[in-house]
């Protein structure tokens, strides 16, 4: 299979994306959400709490743009998939589930925030606590476990909570990144009062934007590059929180500009999808705060780009969700819930910018 570059028509896009989360079997029955589907071997991947995660944001998105009520049942199953994988006896959420009794446990700092701002999302809809109080416990590990005097660290190690090794890889070492799962801190603190979660997240801020310029250098070759890009944006989105702070406009200035050149470079090497709807996303709410003007060549661009990644098939395994990427113009084997999310936003985002006015505010970030 090869890409094209479709007209974007939103709401088509939206109604698809949202049938594959449903219909798919990327959910699994009991609630959790497989990291990602191998095409070719038509199976799912491991079930995946971060990927849960996001899913209850996903499906939350398209209840609120769609009143669809199965999009709501569907994030109350995932919500009670989180809540249930909490681990008691270790203090915290693991990173996936059904690894078989010998294999290592962990627990992600990354993940750990996505979870949090899904489950509190879910608590807004719904009003039921339990979806709150995993989150608050889950925003406490993240305070108490991962937090140190340099940094924050990127894995811990099941049952000690103790510091996994790091190496050159961006999920594997702390950066700019972590901010976006700092937010979490910063929404609980919003709820609760909880001032030394407020100045956690203040402080990853600075840490971030201390660091966000070396970010991509530390990539070994464009294939790794490209992945930064994907992590890179996550810092982007996250700085939208404070856009009063002195650093973050110039931050989001030359951050925008800089993702945008390295994108349409590596593109015809590799590119992942999920890329481009960051980086619209960020463009949009950029110029909706006042912050950065938005080129709407480029955006076009993207919301093409992004489009152009959303698969037809007559098995609904495929049909409707958007793949991870490509590789010289050739699809990867991977159907993958979160670039259809962070796509299905974008493209929602652009078509509202275009109708006359972006109307999605930066909180409903997924």
């Amino acid at each position: 299979m090869t890409i094209g570059t479709p007209q974007v028509r939103c709401g088509d896009a939206l109604q698809r994306a949202g049938q594959w989360f449903l219909q798919s079997g990327i959910q699994e029955p009991e609630g959790g959400v497989a990291r990602y589907h191998f095409i070719a071997e038509k199976r799912n991947a491991r079930v995946s709490t971060e990927i849960t995660g996001y899913a209850v944001s996903a499906l939350l998105e398209l209840h609120e743009r769609t009143a669809g009520e199965a999009y709501l049942a569907a994030a109350r199953r995932a919500g009670g998939f989180l809540c249930a994988a909490w681990d008691a006896a270790a203090d915290t959420m693991p990173f996936e589930c059904g690894d078989g009794d010998n294999a290592p446990q962990f627990s992600y700092f990354f993940d750990n925030g996505i979870i949090v701002r899904g489950l509190l999302r879910l608590w807004r809809a719904t009003g039921e606590h339990g979806y709150r109080q995993t989150a608050e416990r889950c925003a406490e590990s993240m305070r108490r476990d991962f937090v140190n005097q340099r940094d924050i660290h990127p894995i811990l190690v099941l049952p000690s909570r103790q510091p996994l090794g790091r190496d050159a890889r961006w999920s594997r070492s702390s950066g700019c990144y972590q901010l976006k799962s700092a937010l979490a801190w910063r929404e609980i603190a919003e709820i609760t009062g909880d001032g030394e979660l407020a100045r956690a997240f203040d402080r990853t801020l600075e840490l971030a934007l201390l660091d966000h310029g070396s970010f991509l250098d530390a990539a070994e070759d464009d294939h790794a590059r490209m992945d930064r890009l994907h992590a890179y944006c996550y810092f982007l989105e996250a700085s939208l929180a404070l856009p009063e702070h002195g650093g973050v406009r110039q931050a989001l200035e030359s951050g925008i500009a800089r993702a945008a050149a390295e994108l349409r470079r590596i593109r015809p090497e590799f590119e992942r999808s999920d890329v481009n709807a960051q980086l619209l996303r960020v463009r949009l709410w950029a110029h909706d705060l006042g912050l950065v003007t938005l080129d709407e060549t480029a955006a076009a661009e993207e919301a093409r780009q992004a489009a152009s990644y959303q698969m037809a098939s007559e098995d609904p395994r495929t049909d409707g969700g958007f793949n991870f990427g490509s590789r010289r113009g050739m699809l990867s084997n991977f159907a993958n819930p979160v670039s259809t999310a962070f796509c299905l936003q974008a493209l929602a985002m652009w078509e509202e910018y275009r109708s006359g006015g972006l109307k999605t505010p930066w909180h409903r970030l997924i």
